[in-house]
């Protein structure tokens, strides 16, 4: 048995509950590794198209405009550099920023300079730049990069935008072949199933897994703006 207190009055009952959960939490850390090693071995996604954005200055703070165009195959900043994309839930039907999307990119801004080490990382929204940036502001996004994608089809393609303008979070990786082809490597969702409607994604936010150690769990918290 593997103590990881040395605290003297824990019950033998803790301890032999404490030691099957030690057991079990091993189980779940092969089976999360054997689920990455196999989204790894993908086999070769499909081309997809220069999808162009459009992007405000570089300096979060610098205003709104000029704005500028750039490509999804020019998001790639370097040969065999993956890239991430995270597909924020604001703009057409989506008129307010989205709450737990919100909550995960507070999370990105603050390890986007790790990500970006090994991978290019941006987050893209159908509203427009002056909408996306000012909640930017509001939030604190100094370190992500920003893109709109409104009044192209690359949300709707990926999945995260229906056709009526319904937005959906969603992340998406690509890659670039030495040709300059983009290919799409994986996208995810947080609906998994019809029984499984928003927890695909949690993995990408830390804040369920901070609470999942306490005893009352997550519960039925739902984050909001005003935090």
């Amino acid at each position: 048995m593997l103590r990881h207190t040395r605290l003297a009055g824990e019950s033998a009952d803790y301890l032999a509950a404490r030691e099957e959960l030690r057991l079990a939490e091993i189980e779940l850390m092969r089976h999360c590794e054997e689920v990455a090693a196999r989204r790894r071995a993908l086999p070769q996604g499909p081309p997809v198209d220069d999808y162009v954005f459009i992007e405000g200055p570089a300096d979060l703070d610098a205003g709104d405009a000029p704005v500028s165009e750039v490509t999804l195959s020019g998001l790639f900043t370097a040969p065999d550099r993956p890239l991430i994309v995270y597909h924020f839930m604001y703009g057409k039907l989506q008129t307010d920023p989205c709450t737990m999307c919100t909550l995960c990119i507070d999370g990105f801004n603050g390890i986007a300079r790790h990500v970006t080490r090994n991978a290019d990382f941006v987050i893209a929204a159908a509203a427009d730049p002056p909408a996306l940036r000012q909640h930017a502001r509001n939030r604190g996004w100094h370190d992500l990069r920003l893109l709109s994608c409104g009044d192209s089809t690359f949300k709707y393609d990926l999945g995260s935008e229906d056709k009526d303008g319904v937005q959906d979070s969603t992340v998406s990786v690509f890659t670039r072949d030495g040709d300059g082809t983009v290919r799409h490597f994986y996208s995810t969702h947080p609906g998994m199933a019809d029984d499984i409607d928003e927890r695909g994604i949690d993995l990408l936010a830390p804040v369920w897994h901070l609470l999942d150690l306490t005893p009352q769990g997550r519960g039925d918290w739902y984050p909001d703006l005003d935090y």
